[in-house]
């Protein structure tokens, strides 16, 4: 293994993301949220356990620049030159470190457009993994569903081994020239080979799980082969690469959504990295170029090559059967996807941690929304408070609901720490198998009491239950009033809660529950451009949002009542 400079101790991956941020570098909006990520736990990361080791990443950086290197066309037989972003992803993954010093992350997700060089990085990988990784006895794989699509990338890796004098020397293959199926490291009892649903091997016990084209995998069957054999390993690692899909609904795109959600902190999973290039919702690679750089994160390397993106750019114009598949390969553009509401961004600049303490806000004026579940569902309350002269903020507080039975299973298949939050105090989860009303209602009324809410918006449906379980239980409870989820009742609150949030004059407390809700969300449109919070495609649970913006509703109605006024008091007309 190359021993690197201590005296010239150059960061490569702190530089990236600090250059990404600053706006030096043109990427897109999670890249740009993976490196804000990464620089915010640079400085907060040590209250969490989390420590960077700069030899760690400077180690694999120069294994790849030292040791490797690449093949096929104009790259055969050169040096692997590390690009910047490359530094970012190959640092972050082995430069971060948890508590007791194995590796902070166990399962990367890489998504770019094609011909970026992620495949090579893969393959690099693997072969870091089998040799300089002070592992014995490491397991690596090359995963797939089928076999001859695991031979692809670990072709890249043989192809390394047979341009590298180092490798060359270390390595034992396995099979004909050309037909390779093995690479052996006797010196560790290390190998790296394929491995495929259809194989039909059982207890992988992998070091590295390399998969390439997550976006063709059918299921999850495979990534979860790999992600259950490592529990036995300390510093095991599952590394997706891929191109954008064009289902949400895949596995890709379970992994696509989870790592978008992780990058921009509407999760926290410090196991979990994601670089997931892709456009701005206002982009458009057909008219600009200046966006392609955010989906081809080389391209201002010449890799690809500018002429090439507009040959394909050309060909898709004038056959419209190909635009899709072009802003799917070359521009990150997931063509079968419904884009998120709510930008990362714009919801956590408008939190205010000071409003963790409630008791400034005692007795203020304003109004509810109660999304109501089914028994098994979120069920959702949020408070709108009235702006005031000395506080011109619209409040937000949110409260939610789920049944305490198999909380933790419902964590796992959500993907969120339900556990966690309920022991934080941001959801309440009570013994039971439903959602307890009479809980929810005891806990409005209360709220309601200290807020001193005009009135509660609520969706039609179960209402009536609701109401006569609160007189039945003599509970005191503001006015119920019913609020239609169509477009008429929706589509002006809508415009509302987004107007407020986008002018900063929207203000919320951070509870994590809510953002993973605003995260979620997506809009449906009618033909007159009427908008509604729509659960039907959203990818994961809105409940908070939409008891959010019927909350917010409540403050059109008081604008209303107060435009009236003005009206008649008016002295010209009287």
């Amino acid at each position: 293994m190359p021993q690197t400079d201590s005296s010239a101790p150059i960061d490569r991956c702190t530089q990236y993301a600090q250059d990404v941020v600053s706006k030096k570098i043109v990427a897109g909006p999670h890249v740009r949220a993976a490196c804000r990520r990464h620089l915010k736990d640079l400085e907060e990361g040590a209250a969490r356990g989390l420590r960077w080791n700069l030899d760690e990443a400077q180690r694999v950086i120069a294994f790849f620049e030292e040791v490797l290197v690449l093949n096929g066309g104009e790259f055969e037989g050169k040096p692997f030159t590390v690009l910047d972003w490359q530094a970012f992803v190959l640092g972050s993954l082995f430069g971060w470190q948890s508590a007791d010093g194995s590796r902070r992350y166990r399962v990367a997700y890489v998504e770019t457009a094609k011909g970026s060089g992620k495949s090579p990085l893969a393959a690099g990988i693997g072969l870091y993994g089998l040799t300089a990784d002070r592992e014995m006895r490491a397991e690596i794989y090359a995963a797939a569903t089928k076999k001859d699509q695991a031979q692809v990338l670990f072709r890249d890796a043989v192809a390394m081994y047979d341009q590298s004098p180092r490798l060359r020397q270390r390595l034992v293959p396995s099979g004909s020239k050309g037909k390779e199926y093995n690479l052996a490291y006797h010196a560790t009892s290390s190998f790296f080979k394929t491995i495929s649903a259809d194989d039909g091997q059982s207890g992988p016990r992998p070091h590295m799980g390399i998969l390439d084209e997550i976006h063709e995998h059918k299921n999850a069957l495979v990534v979860e082969m790999m992600r259950a054999g490592t529990k036995s390993r300390r510093q095991a690692l599952i590394f997706m690469i891929t191109n954008s899909g064009s289902d949400l609904t895949s596995v890709c795109g379970d992994y696509h959504e989870y790592g978008r959600q992780v990058c921009d902190g509407t999760l926290q999973d410090d196991s979990f990295f994601g670089f997931i290039c892709g456009m701005d919702k206002d982009d458009d690679p057909f008219k600009d170029e200046s966006c392609w750089a955010k989906a081809n994160p080389s391209l201002h390397h010449g890799i690809p090559g500018l002429k090439y993106l507009r040959e394909q750019v050309t060909q898709a114009r004038g056959m419209p059967s190909k635009e899709a598949l072009v802003k799917r390969l070359n521009f990150c553009m997931w063509t079968g996807a419904v884009a998120p509401w709510l930008a990362a961004e714009t919801w956590f600049a408008c939190e205010d941690p000071d409003m963790v303490d409630m008791s400034r806000y005692y007795g203020r004026t304003g109004t509810g929304g109660l999304d109501l579940s089914s028994t098994q569902d979120l069920t959702a309350f949020v408070v709108s408070l009235d702006p005031t002269e000395d506080d011109p903020f619209t409040r937000l507080f949110p409260y939610f609901w789920l049944p305490g039975d198999n909380l933790e299973r419902k964590g796992q298949l959500d993907r969120v720490p339900y556990l966690a939050w309920k022991e934080a105090g941001h959801l309440f989860a009570l013994s039971g198998r439903a959602v307890d009303k009479l809980a929810v209602l005891q806990k409005v009324s209360e709220v309601a009491a200290y807020f001193n809410l005009r009135h509660i918006n609520c969706d039609r449906w179960r209402l009536e239950d609701y109401r006569q379980l609160a007189e039945r239980e003599d509970v005191s409870l503001p006015e119920f009033q019913p609020f239609g989820q169509g477009m008429k009742d929706m589509a002006p609150a809508v415009d509302e809660f987004e107007r407020q949030l986008v002018a900063g004059t929207l203000r919320h407390n951070g509870n994590p529950v809510m953002t993973w809700n605003a995260a979620n969300a997506v809009l449906a449109s009618d033909d007159a451009g009427n908008r509604k919070v729509t659960k039907q495609r959203a990818r994961g649970r809105v409940d908070g949002v939409v008891a959010g913006v019927m909350a917010v509703a409540g403050t059109l109605a008081l604008e209303t009542e107060e435009d009236m006024d003005d009206f008649f008091n008016d002295p010209i007309r009287t």
